[in-house]
C-alpha cells in the first residue's frame, strides 16, 4: 500500500490538523509500504534550524513522529511545496524521509506515476510564478538562511499575510491549473498518472493528449476537522479520509 498527502500546512494556529495528522501516522500510515507528501508539509519553514530552537517544539515534535514512521519501516518522501520549500538535508536526516525533485516519477510494477506540488502549473498567476522562480534561487536562499532565525521566522509570517491577502484579489481561474500547461506536462513525462496538489481543489480530472486518455488526481488540503488521503494498493487508486 502507497499513500499520498499534501497541504497539511502544520501550525501551532491549527491544533486539529496537527492532531489529525499525528494520529494517521500512528494509525492508518503504519500499513503502509510507502508514505509520500507532496509538499505544504508545514504552513511555514524558515530554516533547518527552527528544529535546534529551544523555544520553539513543534517542529520537532512533528519530524519526531515522521521518524517514528520511518523506524517503523514505511519509506517517507517528501516534497516541497510553496511554504516549506526550505526543508533541507538536516530535515531529512533528523525525519529519516527524503527529499524528492519536484516532479517526480514513481514507476511501479502495474503502473506510473508523476508526482508533483502542482504550483509550477499555476502558470496564469504570473506574479506567483516570479516569486516561485525567485526563492528557489541558491543565491537568495543563502542570503535568506544567512539571517537570524528569529528574522526568518517575522519574514515568513508577513510574507504569508500578504499571499493571503493578495489570493482575497485574485481571479479563481489564477489559482487553478494551466490547462495548456498541464497538457504539455504530461506529454512531456510519458502520460503517466499526474497526482498533486497545492490547488486545495480535490478532484479526479480526466486529459485527452495527443489521443491518449491521462488521469489527474488532486490532493485535499487537510481541515481541523478531517484529512483526506489517497491510496495505491496495487491495483487501483482511490480516497480516504481521516478524522
Amino acid at each position: 500500500m502507497i499513500l499520498f498527502i499534501s497541504d497539511l500546512h502544520l501550525t501551532p494556529q491549527a491544533p486539529g490538523v496537527t492532531r489529525i495528522f499525528l494520529d494517521f501516522l500512528g494509525g492508518r500510515a503504519r500499513a503502509a509500504e510507502q508514505l509520500f507528501i507532496l509538499g505544504d508539509l508545514f504552513e511555514t519553514w524558515p530554516g533547518d534550524d527552527c528544529l535546534e530552537d529551544p523555544e520553539d517544539s513543534f517542529a520537532v515534535h512533528i519530524v519526531d513522529a515522521l521518524h517514528e514512521l520511518a523506524v517503523d519501516g514505511v519509506r517517507v518522501s517528501v516534497m516541497h511545496g510553496n511554504r516549506d520549500f526550505l526543508l533541507g538535508d538536516h530535515f531529512a536526516a533528523r525525519s529519516g524521509a527524503r527529499l524528492l525533485p519536484d516532479p517526480y516519477i514513481l514507476s511501479l510494477p502495474a503502473w506510473q506515476f508523476v508526482l508533483s506540488h502542482g504550483d509550477a502549473l499555476c502558470t496564469d498567476d504570473h506574479d506567483y510564478q516570479a516569486f516561485r522562480a525567485l526563492v528557489r534561487r541558491p543565491d537568495w536562499q543563502t542570503i535568506f538562511l544567512g539571517k537570524s532565525l528569529p528574522e526568518r521566522k517575522a519574514m515568513a509570517i508577513a510574507a504569508r499575510q500578504k499571499s493571503e491577502s493578495a489570493k482575497r484579489d485574485k481571479a479563481d481561474n489564477l489559482m487553478d491549473v494551466n490547462a495548456g500547461a498541464t497538457d504539455d506536462f504530461l506529454r512531456a513525462h510519458g502520460y503517466a498518472t499526474l497526482i498533486h496538489g497545492h490547488t486545495h481543489r480535490p478532484a479526479t480530472h480526466a486529459h485527452l493528449v495527443d489521443g491518449i486518455h491521462v488521469e489527474r488526481w488532486v490532493l485535499a488540503d487537510w481541515q481541523e476537522t478531517q484529512g483526506e488521503f489517497l491510496c495505491w494498493d496495487g491495483r487501483e487508486l482511490y480516497r480516504e479520509h481521516w478524522i
